[in-house]
């Protein structure tokens, strides 16, 4: 079992950078594909990014590549989603999630966080 908790969300101007936390419990952490994905206001919830156990293969939406890159840190449980040049669209709650395969289908993660909300104004 793994318990995520997402942070670092907020309001920031379009534009404007922020960076995502998502810390880990459990000490299985490194045996985790990990996701991101966001869900906007009247909107299905939508892959954003993955990374794979080792770190070393990612994933990305076509909507943010480019502007947004998912990294971690096994050594403190850790998966970051930093994202640069927000654009109003971007506006959704961000959840991060883990799972045996970093694919882009919300189907293969099987434990998720309560979501962080970004809003980013124009």
């Amino acid at each position: 079992q793994v318990q995520l908790v997402e942070s670092g969300g907020g309001l920031v101007q379009a534009g404007g950078s922020l960076r995502l936390s998502c810390a880990a419990s459990g000490r299985t952490f490194s045996s985790y594909a990990m996701g991101w994905f966001r869900r906007a206001p009247g909107k299905e919830r939508e892959f954003v990014a993955s990374i794979s156990r080792n770190g070393i293969s990612t994933g990305y939406a076509d909507s943010v590549k480019g502007r947004f890159t998912i990294s971690r840190d096994n050594a403190k449980n850790t998966v970051y989603l930093q994202m640069n040049s927000l654009k109003p669209e971007d506006t959704a709650v961000y959840y991060c999630a883990a799972g045996s395969l970093a694919l882009s289908i919300d189907s293969s993660y099987t434990h998720w966080g309560q979501g962080t909300q970004v809003t980013v104004s124009s």
